[in-house]
């Protein structure tokens, strides 16, 4: 698959992340359309994660701990074992 088309997956889905957590407050679903956007790496896939600009490896570190913020937001608030 071309890098445009993955580039454009990956805003979709964010967006969509976006709007799940933002406008229905849904975090668990938020999560998982973040996540799935880390599947298609909106940058230059044929390039080593060593050889990458900082930038980038900042831009994908901090979405990966968004995604793990999320899920442990979900995971300690919606807890039933209270």
């Amino acid at each position: 698959m071309k890098n445009g088309a993955l580039k454009w997956l990956y805003i979709g889905f964010v967006i969509f992340g976006i709007y799940l957590l933002f406008g229905k407050k849904e975090f668990s679903e938020a999560a998982i359309y973040f996540g799935i956007a880390l599947a298609f790496d909106p940058f230059n896939q044929d390039q080593a994660w060593k050889e990458r600009p900082t930038w980038q490896k900042v831009v994908l570190i901090a979405h990966l701990a968004i995604v793990a913020g999320l899920f442990g937001y979900d995971v300690g608030f919606n807890d039933s074992l209270k």
